[in-house]
C-alpha cells in the first residue's frame, strides 16, 4: 500500500463491511496514513487492471500483548496502532477487505500468504488475529443459549460454517479460543475467535 492507494481503500470499506457493522469502525484516511507511517511493510493491497480490489492491514505487537488476548482496542492501541512494537513477535492482522465483486477468486488467500511470508522472512513467532464471527448472531437466534465458545469450537471442527472464520481455517490458521467484548460487533456477539499461524 502507498499513500496514493488510500482513497480507493477507504472507498470500498463500506462495501466490504456492510450494515450492521458500525461505520465508525471502518478505516479513514488519517488512520491508514498512520499505519503507513508506523509500519509501511505491513500494509498490503491487491490490484487488478490498475484498480485496487482488496487490502490487508497489519501491525506488530509484543509477545505479552499477544498472550493477553484482550479487546481490539487494548491489543492494537486503537485505530492509529498505539501499541505498535517494531520488535514485536507477532504480526497481528487488523483487517482484510476484499471487494464483494472479486470474492471467491483467491484474493484473500493471496493476501494471507503475503502475511505468512512476512512472518517467515522476518523470523517472527507467528501471525495472529482476532477473527470476527459474523454468523454467530443468526445461529444464536435459532438456538437460544448457544455460547460464543460453543459456536467457535464447532466452526473449528467443521460442524458449522462461518463466512469469516471458516475460510481462515482453510488457509491454515489454528483456533486458540475466544475473546469476549472484543469490539462493538452485533453479528459476532461483540466477540472474536483467536487464530494463529506458526511458521
Amino acid at each position: 500500500m502507498t499513500e496514493a492507494d488510500i482513497p480507493e481503500v477507504v472507498d470500498f470499506q463500506r462495501a466490504c463491511f456492510p450494515d450492521p457493522f458500525p461505520v465508525d469502525l471502518l478505516w479513514n484516511s488519517d488512520q491508514l496514513k498512520s499505519h503507513l507511517f508506523l509500519f509501511p511493510a505491513g500494509q498490503f493491497v491487491a490490484e487488478l487492471d490498475s484498480a485496487i480490489i482488496a487490502s490487508a492491514s497489519n501491525t506488530l505487537i509484543s509477545e505479552n500483548r499477544w498472550q493477553a488476548h484482550e479487546s481490539w482496542e487494548e491489543t492494537v492501541g486503537g485505530p492509529c496502532l498505539g501499541t505498535f512494537d517494531s520488535s514485536g513477535s507477532t504480526l497481528f492482522g487488523l483487517d482484510i477487505s476484499v471487494h464483494p465483486n472479486y470474492r471467491g477468486r483467491g484474493v484473500g488467500r493471496m493476501l494471507y500468504q503475503e502475511r505468512f511470508n512476512y512472518v517467515a522472512t522476518n523470523r517472527l513467532a507467528r501471525y495472529g488475529t482476532a477473527c470476527r464471527l459474523p454468523d454467530f448472531r443468526s445461529a444464536d437466534s435459532l438456538e437460544p443459549g448457544l455460547t460464543l465458545e460453543q459456536y467457535a469450537d464447532e466452526v473449528s471442527r467443521g460442524i458449522r460454517v462461518d463466512r469469516t472464520m471458516t475460510p481462515l481455517l482453510r488457509y491454515g490458521l489454528s483456533f486458540k479460543g475466544v475473546i469476549h467484548k472484543h469490539m462493538e460487533d452485533y453479528e459476532s456477539g461483540d466477540g472474536a475467535a483467536i487464530l494463529e499461524w506458526i511458521p
